[in-house]
């Protein structure tokens, strides 16, 4: 007996009466639960729509944004967005230098560099022990996320997936899941309250861009061609720990002690890191856009603004006593 089919077949067969078949529950639709999602393609868009918006893009470590979501956050400030972002870590376990504090000290200066070029308005550091933030009380970082949501007046968040599968690394999921708790007590008005007291209102983010290292359900990608020479210049500020830094002037003058060279890499340093880091470092955004008819994309679960029935089913059928 084929071992799928039988699966199939047993499947079917525990469904209860009246149940829809599993592809229109997997479909979606009202009382279904899904595990797909239709994809929406965002595409660099002209007037800058988001004028008066602000985005946080908050990282464990200093080349998180720059690598996985460094694109979008350079369409969404273009398209009017006052950019901040946000490093949860003191970077102290990745990169290379002389000590603890060195590798700390450098990783600091080379996000203050990554931030500016991405266009961030500021960066934040907020210091947690690198590779030990998920032994460190998840409500204070979820307090002074709240405090900074409020202060910035922060719309939109960018961080990894709190949702997503096989993430090995307890800085990156304790983040998300700092942020995604974070993003609606900051809109209430019972959380926190002694800031109301200092002059500040609820607010927090209401449109999420999650991205992940493994599995995730996308219902989001986001054309980041116009994008990518910006995208690459910023990963390259990320000296210390990479992924890109001067790894490819590095490998150009490695193959030329060979007595070899590699034309992609050029005939000069700053042409071989930048084009190291286009085509090795971050080869993930070619092959996910060419999955979707575009040459570069990041990948993202995106959760909107929550709609309001009430409100809306108002304003589309009210009519005058």
């Amino acid at each position: 007996m084929d071992r799928r089919n039988f699966l199939g077949t047993g499947a079917a067969a525990w469904q209860r009466p009246g149940q829809p078949p599993q592809r229109e529950l997997e479909a979606g639709g009202a009382g279904s639960v899904s595990y797909t999602a239709p994809v929406t393609i965002e595409r660099q868009r002209a007037g800058q729509p988001h004028r008066g918006k602000v985005l946080a893009a908050i990282q464990p470590h200093c080349d998180d944004i720059p690598i996985y979501a460094g694109g979008t956050v350079l369409k969404l400030i273009d398209e009017g967005y006052t950019g901040y972002l946000i490093t949860m870590s003191n970077d102290s376990m990745a990169g290379t230098g002389s000590s603890i504090g060195d590798i700390v000290l450098k990783n600091e200066k080379d996000t203050v560099e990554a931030a500016n070029r991405l266009n961030c308005k500021e960066g934040f550091f907020l210091n947690y022990p690198n590779h030990n933030m998920d032994a460190w009380p998840l409500v204070e970082m979820r307090a002074r996320l709240v405090f900074l949501f409020r202060v910035l007046k922060v719309d939109t968040v960018l961080v990894y997936d709190p949702s997503c599968l096989y993430e090995r690394n307890p800085d990156h999921y304790t983040t998300a899941r700092a942020v995604e708790s974070a993003c609606w007590m900051a809109r209430s008005t019972w959380d926190y309250p002694e800031h109301f007291r200092a002059g500040l209102t609820a607010h927090g983010p209401v449109d999420k861009y999650y991205f992940a290292r493994g599995p995730q359900i996308v219902n989001r990608v986001v054309d980041i061609a116009p994008y990518m020479d910006q995208k690459v210049y910023a990963n390259l500020a990320n000296v210390t720990q990479g992924p890109a830094g001067n790894l490819g002037a590095e490998l150009r003058r490695k193959l030329a002690a060979q007595g070899r060279r590699l034309p992609l890499l050029g005939n000069d340093d700053d042409t071989a890191n930048r084009q190291y880091t286009r085509h090795f470092a971050l080869s993930r955004d070619r092959v996910r856009g060419q999955q979707h008819g575009l040459e570069y994309a990041e990948l993202f679960h995106y959760i909107a603004a929550d709609e309001d029935d009430v409100n809306d089913y108002v304003s589309r059928n009210a009519v005058p006593l």
